[in-house]
Parts: C-alpha cells; sequence; structure tokens
C-alpha cells in the first residue's frame, strides 16, 4: 500500500480551504451598520468597559452574539483548546492570530501563519492596527472590535 493510501485509511489527511475575503464594503459603509446592529444589551456591555479596553463581538457567523473581552496584552485566537478566543471550526487555524494591547487604546492584530490568512475589513493582513469598528475575519467568522475611549 502507498503511503498516501495508508495515511487515508488512518483518517491523517487534511486540507486547506481556501476563503474570499471578508466582503468587498469599505470600513466607512461597515461601521454604521455595525453599531446600528448592537442590541441594548450590547450597547450597555460596552458602555460599562473600563477606558482603554475592547471587546469582540460576533455580529454574524457561526458565534453571532459572541463577545469576547481583550483584557490581557496578548489575546491567542484559534482552534486550539488553549487558545483566549476558542473558534472551533477547520476554516480557523489551531494558532490563527493575534492581538496585542499596547499603551493606552492600541490594540494590533497578527496573523500567526494561518493556512486561511486573516482579513481586516474585507482585505488580508499580517499585521494591522485596529480601529473602532473593524471587521476581522478568521476563517468563516466575522467579529467586529469595539474599543471604549482613546484616539481609535
Amino acid at each position: 500500500m502507498s503511503d498516501s493510501a495508508s495515511l487515508h485509511n488512518q483518517g491523517e489527511l487534511t486540507s486547506t480551504i481556501h476563503l474570499n475575503p471578508a466582503s468587498s464594503h469599505s470600513q466607512s459603509e461597515e461601521l454604521p451598520s455595525s453599531i446600528d446592529h448592537l442590541s441594548p444589551e450590547e450597547r450597555d456591555v460596552l458602555s460599562a468597559l473600563p477606558e482603554g479596553s475592547a471587546m469582540l463581538i460576533a455580529l454574524s457567523g457561526p458565534a453571532k452574539g459572541s463577545r469576547y473581552l481583550l483584557n490581557i496584552g496578548s489575546t491567542l485566537i484559534g482552534r486550539d483548546s488553549k487558545s483566549d478566543i476558542l473558534l472551533d471550526d477547520i476554516t480557523v487555524s489551531r494558532k490563527h492570530a493575534q492581538i496585542e494591547h499596547a499603551i493606552g487604546s492600541m490594540y494590533v492584530l497578527k496573523d500567526l501563519g494561518s493556512l486561511n490568512g486573516t482579513y481586516l475589513n474585507g482585505e488580508a493582513t499580517q499585521g494591522s492596527t485596529l480601529s473602532q469598528g473593524d471587521i476581522i475575519q478568521l476563517g468563516k467568522f466575522k467579529l467586529t472590535f469595539f474599543v471604549k475611549g482613546g484616539s481609535q
């Protein structure tokens, strides 16, 4: 039996799924609709955040309604059970991306060599500073970034 057939019989084959960017809309088109679609409860949660704190809210996709507080220096996002934000789907790499919180309200998104890429407002990115209302796509998950106060 060939090595390939042997691996197939053991169920160890994996594949890569390539996804299109999140959207062709610009950030300015997405931001008002993101804020408009927040529930009163989500608005209350965001207003209660300490100055400079941030949150990701899934406004669409498989995790719709999920909220993720970014309250530590570095937040690992991926499919690995040890991730700070666990997105359990094959379209997400085990260690997909990371958000680092710098001084004040500055947050930086970094791709960690994911197979399907990390998208910010519909464009692939290796690393970008996040701003209020940015839409992050990791696999089939879309998360909207909100920060309390600051210049972002």
